[in-house]
């Protein structure tokens, strides 16, 4: 069985490119864990903004933990994120819980994800403008 050798033309890259590929690779990689973040001011403040918004918008209420029950751990997930031509835009922090860890009927009971996509509610709205219906928004 013989060798055989293809040679392919090499697609041309723009010198954009290769400067935002050069910016991304010399502004160091990302942490992973919230010892290394704290290290860095930049990543403090990301974080920092991450908890006033989760706080601003109501995202949790603090309550007693019941004694059968250990509290859902989190992680921070932190990202840089870069301007077309490479340079950093700006740190983001998410703090997220690990939620695989949870037990159904233990740890929570119903599930809440809502998904839906913006056509789905221009639908709606125009059917409702339709039939000149109000439209309200439950709990709030």
């Amino acid at each position: 069985m013989g060798w055989s050798v293809f040679l392919y033309s090499q697609p041309t890259i723009s010198t954009d490119y290769i400067a935002f590929l050069s910016h991304i690779s010399s502004s160091g990689s990302e942490p992973t864990t919230y010892v290394e973040a704290a290290r860095d001011k930049a990543w403090v403040e990301a974080m920092e903004k991450e908890l006033r918004a989760l706080e601003d918008n109501e995202t949790w209420r603090l309550t007693p933990l019941p004694a059968s029950h250990k509290p859902l751990r989190c992680k921070w997930i932190l990202k840089k994120k870069y301007k077309a031509d490479g340079t950093i835009d700006k740190y983001k922090a998410r703090l997220v819980a690990k939620g695989f860890k949870q037990k159904e009927g233990y740890d929570f009971f119903d599930t809440y994800s809502p998904v839906t996509r913006i056509a789905s509610i221009w639908v709606f709205l125009a059917i409702a403008a339709l039939h000149n219906l109000e439209i309200h928004r439950d709990g709030h």
